[in-house]
């Protein structure tokens, strides 16, 4: 989800309404429901509690982490239920977008929309949370200087949101070849394979892929590889109607002796024993 905020942040001009850090109240039965329309701005955090939340029609449950922003004119609701309510960070905020054309400078209301993603669960929201913070604590102290300060956190919060968010896309994309090249592996079982070729297939350098793989499953990739082999290998074995060199063949090794060494090193025993073992249960 690439919003492009970074960008053009310093083009923005921020006004800001009022910030709260607060549990949402639940004072008129056992459950309430909060309905409203705002014309201007609203980002939430929430970082406790439960409940949900309905915005253009879509609901999401509360949960530590989740950051909702909602739009002016959009119709969003709140329901809450039982004791543990939601603890909620907000700050209400409209904006002017200014450009710069032949040296004059132009405010307009006409700003690009602020993309920012709604029902988000952020990971690793530490940085996130403790400018949240800071924003409130700021505009309900009232210090010297607090609507320019406020601003300017606004500003560093919309771009600490911004690089967690794409941190948790990469991480995701990052996943998703690792869980790719796996697959691959289990559909190739019966052949030899290369660290090039898995690299090759998601645009990856042998080098990266590597580390990468290793980072996330604790192994190299082609002990992986093997490691799924004799996995396979066994499951064979106790069907209990093929020859160990059909099971080699089976895996991709034409070597029925190199077959052997690599499960000994693998799982610690023959094949033979593992026949003995659990197959005929001598």
């Amino acid at each position: 989800m690439p919003w492009r905020i970074a960008m053009y942040l310093k083009d923005y001009f921020f006004n800001i309404h009022y910030c709260n850090g607060r549990k949402l109240k639940d004072s008129s039965g056992p459950r309430r429901r909060i309905t409203r329309t705002l014309q201007h701005h609203e980002l939430i955090l929430a970082t406790g509690g439960s409940g949900c939340i309905t915005i253009d029609g879509r609901k999401y449950q509360i949960q530590p982490g989740m950051l909702f922003y909602i739009a002016p004119g959009i119709l969003h609701t709140f329901e809450l239920s039982g004791n543990d309510l939601p603890y909620v960070m907000t700050v209400h905020f409209s904006y002017a977008y200014i450009t710069h054309t032949d040296g004059c400078l132009d405010i307009s209301n006409e700003a690009p929309i602020l993309t920012i993603p709604s029902g988000q669960q952020l990971k690793d929201y530490y940085q996130v949370e403790e400018l949240f913070k800071k924003l409130v604590d700021t505009w309900h102290a009232k210090g010297l200087g607090y609507e320019f300060i406020t601003k300017t956190l606004l500003q560093q919060l919309l771009i600490a949101i911004w690089q967690n968010v794409r941190k948790q896309d990469q991480m995701d994309a990052t996943s998703l070849k690792i869980e790719k090249t796996i697959a691959y592996m289990q559909q190739n079982l019966s052949r030899k394979m290369t660290l090039h070729e898995l690299a090759n297939r998601v645009q990856w350098s042998p080098t990266y892929l590597s580390r990468t793989f290793k980072g996330i499953t604790g192994y190299a990739v082609i002990e992986y590889f093997n490691k799924m082999k004799m996995d396979q290998a066994k499951e064979f074995m106790l069907e209990g109607d093929k020859k160990i060199k059909e099971v080699a063949q089976a895996v991709g090794y034409t070597d029925e002796f190199y077959f052997s060494r690599m499960f000994r090193k693998i799982e610690g025993m023959s094949p033979s024993e593992f026949y003995s073992k659990y197959v005929h249960g001598e």
